[in-house]
């Protein structure tokens, strides 16, 4: 299916819109974004704007057999992926977020992860992390968070085409570097 097009007034139409959780009990990863871009709520797909490098570091990364469309989220859920958002509410830019809409979307994901317990939360964001969070010096990578115990806790970068910091090679290489952690803890959760 080619990626829809959007009028301006579509994009506009979708702010503040809410987009609903691929989610499941007992995921091997969650993968929580930072909100839903005007894209993604107008399409009702996560990272649905043509650009966004979610799909495809997924897909290299050895996370997915194929590359997805935005439209086959519904399909994550078998590969034991989910998404989610720390904030639920549109806007064109994660940078339109409130300091209190990210530490209010903290606490609802800490009832999500206690809810569906999955293996490993990948936060996509580490900017967004240390404003929810409050811890300033996170890094991307696994983290120390006993706050969500058992739930191991990971941080990828925004794959967002804004964040120039990282090309898609190194995108799929951190997506790869949690996958090789989330594998080997599904293999010994097996294994005992």
């Amino acid at each position: 299916m080619p990626s829809a097009r959007f009028t301006r007034d579509d994009l506009l139409g979708a702010a503040d819109k809410l987009l609903p959780d691929v989610i499941a009990p007992g995921l091997n990863v969650l993968l929580c974004g930072i909100n839903p871009g005007l894209w993604s709520a107008a399409s009702g797909h996560h990272f649905a704007r043509p650009g966004n490098r979610f799909w495809p570091a997924l897909h290299l990364s050895g996370f997915t057999p194929r590359q997805l469309r935005p439209d086959e989220q519904h399909l994550l859920p078998g590969w034991g992926l989910g998404i989610t958002n720390l904030a639920a509410r549109a806007s064109a830019r994660a940078d339109e977020l409130t300091r209190t809409e990210l530490t209010a979307g903290a606490d609802i994901l800490k009832a999500k992860v206690a809810q569906f317990a999955p293996r490993w939360l990948a936060v996509l964001g580490v900017t967004a992390y240390r404003t929810a969070f409050g811890v300033v010096k996170a890094k991307v990578g696994p983290q120390d968070l006993d706050a969500l115990a058992p739930t191991r806790l990971w941080i990828l970068p925004n794959p967002s085409g804004l964040n120039a910091h990282y090309q898609l090679a190194d995108l799929a290489h951190e997506f790869a570097r949690l996958r090789t952690a989330a594998v080997g803890q599904e293999s010994s959760a097996g294994g005992s």
